[in-house]
C-alpha cells in the first residue's frame, strides 16, 4: 500500500464510496476478522467520529461566515463615518484648509490645475 498524504482532504467521492462500502458491510452477517482496524467495531467508531468531526467542522464553518460577515459590515460602516467626518472636515474648514489635509484630503489649492491643449492647425 502505498504511503498516504493525510493532510489532503479525501474527494467526496471516495468518502461516499466508503460510506456504501460500510453500509454494504453491515449486510454481510457472516464478516469477521482478526485485523482490530477492520473489525465492524472499529469501523462504526470511525464512522461516527468521521460524522461528528464533519458537523463540528460545518457548524464551526457557518460561525466563520457568521464572524466574516460581521466584520465585513463594522468595516464599511467604519468607513462610510470616515467620509462623514471628511465631509463635515471640508464643510467646516474648507476644501484649502490645514485640517482637511490632516485627515487625508487634498488641498485645493494643491491640485494640479488642468493645462491648456494646444491646438493643431490641419493643413490640407
Amino acid at each position: 500500500m502505498p504511503l498516504q498524504n493525510t493532510t489532503n482532504r479525501l474527494r467526496p467521492q471516495i468518502i461516499n464510496q466508503d460510506i456504501d462500502s460500510f453500509h454494504g458491510l453491515q449486510t454481510i452477517s457472516t464478516y469477521n476478522t482478526t485485523r482490530a482496524d477492520a473489525s465492524e467495531a472499529n469501523l462504526q467508531v470511525a464512522y461516527q467520529a468521521m460524522l461528528t468531526q464533519q458537523q463540528a467542522e460545518t457548524e464551526k464553518l457557518a460561525l466563520y461566515r457568521a464572524a466574516a460577515d460581521a466584520a465585513r459590515l463594522a468595516e464599511w460602516e467604519f468607513h462610510n463615518a470616515i467620509l462623514a467626518m471628511k465631509e463635515v472636515v471640508r464643510g467646516q474648514y474648507g476644501s484649502d484648509s490645514d485640517q482637511a489635509q490632516a485627515v487625508g484630503l487634498k488641498k485645493k489649492s494643491d491640485r494640479k490645475r488642468p493645462s491648456r491643449k494646444k491646438s493643431v492647425a490641419v493643413v490640407s
